[in-house]
């Protein structure tokens, strides 16, 4: 089989195309033959820095594709089933930036008719919304049709994937939507996502436009930028709400306002959708099953998600692409599965 391999870490000079076996599953393992593999700024941040326990490594974390075998315990009945994986390179070698790859198989879930580039972006991205849309005080702990009726959602950085993932998860829970971006090409991409409500904030005083929206505040915000945007969200955050940061923006450090937070009885819950617990972590895989069942959750321009395709020979300018952060979701082609 084709697969991307990198045996030391670095640049995405370090990622090379090379012929591997297909592997056989172990018990309780299935064997995908892939369609697509999903890139997240987790792959080429693992690439960079994180320890090769095997010597090597498939990237990968998220793809689709059918799968081929079982191993020991798993029902045959699976085989040729079409899903969506997730965590596929956590803490493992095989990724999913390869024709085939082996995951565990509560991993590997049934995606139905939906389309294998869908399948292929729902893992970190999703997984890490809904995480940020059930942690707070008022958040319910697993999202449906109606679980966020008469919740407001302020979606810091709305075009970016998990942005995007927050928005249309939140929406299809029936929440009210707010969400900031920076310029007007992004507005558009958020609007398409399905926000209520979208805040140029180069060009609009955020807190002042929230307030109109949301006298008392928001019950959760979805933070991307924790260090640049504390000053907003203490002041837009209402009494027992919380703010959910899932990235760094580069910064090293928070500050905020002890008394008044203390006040308001505020939250601040920080996000990494591998380590979160494991009750949350399947709430979240199976609630993001049901809405892209549901077909309450979509990827392309029309959903605010401009894709972008790339054969498995240009990984490498893949992995490129996401570190250049570029507006959309980057996708790999491994096989015609």
């Amino acid at each position: 089989m084709k697969a991307i391999v990198y045996e030391r870490t670095g640049d995405p000079s370090v990622l090379k195309l090379v012929d591997r076996p297909v592997p056989e599953p172990g018990a309780g393992e299935v064997l995908v033959r892939m369609a697509v593999s999903g890139v997240n700024p987790t792959d080429w941040k693992a690439r960079r820095s994180f320890p090769l326990p095997a010597g090597w490594q498939i990237p990968g974390q998220d793809g689709a594709g059918v799968v081929e075998a079982v191993g020991a315990g798993v029902d045959p009945d699976r085989i040729g089933e079409r899903v969506w994986i997730w965590e596929a390179a956590w803490q493992r070698p095989w990724g999913t930036a390869a024709e085939y790859t082996l995951v565990p198989v509560r991993q590997a879930v049934r995606l139905g008719d939906a389309s294998f580039e869908l399948g292929a972006s729902l893992g970190i991205p999703f997984l890490t919304a809904h995480r940020c849309l059930t942690a707070g005080e008022f958040m319910p702990d697993t999202l449906r049709a109606g679980a966020l009726a008469d919740h407001t959602v302020l979606v810091q950085g709305g075009a970016g994937a998990v942005g995007n993932a927050a928005i249309q998860l939140a929406r299809w829970a029936d929440a009210t939507v707010i969400t900031t971006v920076s310029s007007a090409e992004k507005a558009q991409l958020a609007a398409s996502a399905g926000a209520s409500y979208v805040i140029n904030y180069r060009e609009q005083d955020v807190v002042e436009e929230i307030r109109k929206i949301a006298p008392d505040g928001v019950h959760t915000i979805v933070e991307v930028s924790p260090a640049r945007n504390a000053p907003t969200d203490v002041q837009v955050l209402r009494n027992g709400g919380a703010v959910c940061a899932y990235a760094d923006d580069g910064a090293s450090e928070l500050t905020v306002p002890i008394r008044p937070l203390m006040m308001s009885n505020a939250r601040w819950q920080f996000v990494l959708v591998y380590t979160e617990p494991k009750a949350a972590k399947a709430h979240g895989v199976r609630d993001v099953a049901a809405a892209a069942e549901q077909g309450g959750i979509r990827v392309g321009t029309d959903a605010g998600l401009p894709l972008h395709n790339y054969p498995l020979a240009d990984t490498a300018a893949a992995h490129e692409a996401v570190e250049s952060s570029v507006v959309g979701k980057v996708l790999i082609s491994t096989s015609d599965a």
